[in-house]
């Protein structure tokens, strides 16, 4: 397997074929690793993997796949856990705002009442954990659902938001548009896996 530090001091740009192989030979290798090994602590490294490896590493290995791909699903997965570990106030106040209308969602997710920083950091690294040592299709389900409540929050965050700020307003609903596209991934990748056709 190509190193992804060796394949950055290849001259130009690296070939999309062999990007994808990449791509698709980590993605497969952390997950079957994970699954395989039945530990505790590898599974812990294997949920902060953008802590030590640092996020650009990771988006040079899957940010481009496609979200029907493994490597695509791990990468949204790692992206809204970076994101919940940068800004967990913020998120949980969003989760907060969301599980008003979005309660079943909020069931999917697992996400513990009230829902503060601690709580929603503690759900993504157990989605996360999930995909390495439970049913992987679950795991992308909750955290599916995760984004959903969290969509829900974001779009009515706006509406208030939108009375005074206009431009901030519009920047939150893009959000919740993404938030609601990536929840729709993740829900179509489960249904890969389940299928067996998850690659």
């Amino acid at each position: 397997m190509l190193d992804p530090r060796a394949a950055d001091e290849l001259p130009g740009e690296m070939d999309p074929a062999l990007r994808s192989e990449v791509a698709h030979t980590t993605a497969n290798a952390i997950v079957h690793q994970g699954r395989a090994a039945e530990d505790p602590e590898i599974v812990r490294r294997l949920v902060s993997l953008v802590e030590a490896e640092g996020l650009d590493t990771v988006a040079g290995m899957w940010a481009d796949s496609p979200p029907n791909t493994l490597p695509g699903a791990l990468w949204r997965l790692y992206v809204l856990r970076e994101w919940v570990r940068r800004d967990p106030r913020t998120v949980s106040e969003r989760y907060r705002t969301g599980v008003q209308r979005a309660e079943v969602h909020d069931v999917v997710a697992g996400v513990a009442s009230p829902p503060g920083p601690d709580e929603v950091s503690q759900v993504v690294d157990a989605v996360l954990s999930g995909v390495f040592a439970a049913d992987l299709a679950v795991a992308l389900e909750r955290g599916a659902a995760f984004c959903r409540v969290l969509a829900t929050g974001a779009a009515l965050d706006a509406d208030d938001v939108g009375e005074h700020d206009h431009a901030l307003a519009h920047r939150m609903t893009r959000g919740a548009s993404g938030l609601v596209r990536t929840a729709e991934e993740l829900e179509h990748a489960a249904a890969l896996w389940r299928t067996g056709v998850l690659d």
